[in-house]
């Protein structure tokens, strides 16, 4: 059975051409969730990619900024209201670090419905996670480790495909070495590129603790990774940022490069 990633948003925090990086991991027709972006907009990405609520039962969250845990909310009424109406099989769990899950259940208990809110802590449950802890998510060992993030506290995961084949999230902050153990060698890795190395005068990537394609792939390349998928863009290229971005980051890689679009699907095996 091939294993996908389901690309549902692309870009950072303040776009409005795309939506806010976030993405799932397919184990049949159920999804892992990773991120949700900055509000209902992911409805809008689950409809256009014919996805439901009802294929998630596993929802991570990386961090506490806008354009990621907003998202969550959205996914956590929707599901709250499909058990409701006696749709949703079986539970929901969200995980996260602490500063997360408590933010997302304050979050959700101050704004969701009092019929939505009866379903916390007893059809949908929050998971605290810690560095280094591992979890199996459907068909998944997903091993957590913090980023070192230099703003909001963030963690990062790390997971072995049925092909035996690592594929490791970085968040969306340049690589830190302090996370090595977690990510050298891995055959996937999903790492943040804010925008061009040419365009860094106009951007200033590295003022918002970003990076460009071109960091993105010398990471790559000194970590030993097969292939690299590129995201948590800026929006203003968006009809030649798959050309361009994979163009400059081969310049340092020898890997694959992949730049998705919004609603895009790989094949990861």
């Amino acid at each position: 059975m091939e294993q996908k990633l389901y690309v549902f948003g692309t870009g950072n925090a303040a776009v409005t051409k795309c939506y806010n990086t976030c993405f799932a991991l397919s184990d049949g027709e159920e999804l892992f969730l990773v991120d949700a972006g900055g509000g209902n907009g992911i409805l809008t990405q689950f409809e256009k990619m014919n996805v439901s609520v009802n294929q998630i039962h596993h929802m991570f969250v990386t961090h506490k900024h806008t354009d990621h845990i907003l998202g969550a909310v959205w996914i956590v009424r929707m599901v709250a209201t499909q058990m409701h109406k006696g749709n949703y099989k079986g539970d929901f769990r969200i995980y996260g670090h602490k500063e997360v899950v408590a933010m997302l259940r304050s979050f959700c208990d101050m704004m969701l419905a009092k019929k939505h809110v009866a379903f916390l802590d007893e059809r949908i449950f929050f998971d605290e996670v810690t560095e280094g802890q591992t979890v199996e998510i459907l068909s998944y060992s997903v091993t957590f480790f913090d980023i070192f993030s230099t703003k909001a506290k963030q963690f990062g995961f790390t997971t072995t495909l049925r092909d035996g084949s690592a594929l490791t999230f970085t968040g969306d902050e340049p690589y830190n070495e302090a996370c090595e153990k977690f990510v050298i060698g891995s055959t996937w890795l999903l790492h943040e590129a804010f925008c061009l190395d040419e365009d860094k005068d106009v951007f200033e990537p590295y003022e918002k603790h970003h990076g460009t394609a071109m960091d993105a792939g010398r990471t790559a390349q000194e970590l030993m990774a097969e292939k690299v998928v590129l995201w948590h863009t800026e929006d203003k290229t968006l009809a030649t940022r798959k050309q361009k971005y994979t163009k400059e980051a081969k310049q340092v890689f020898d890997g694959e490069v992949f730049v998705p679009d919004d609603m895009e699907i790989i094949c990861l095996f």
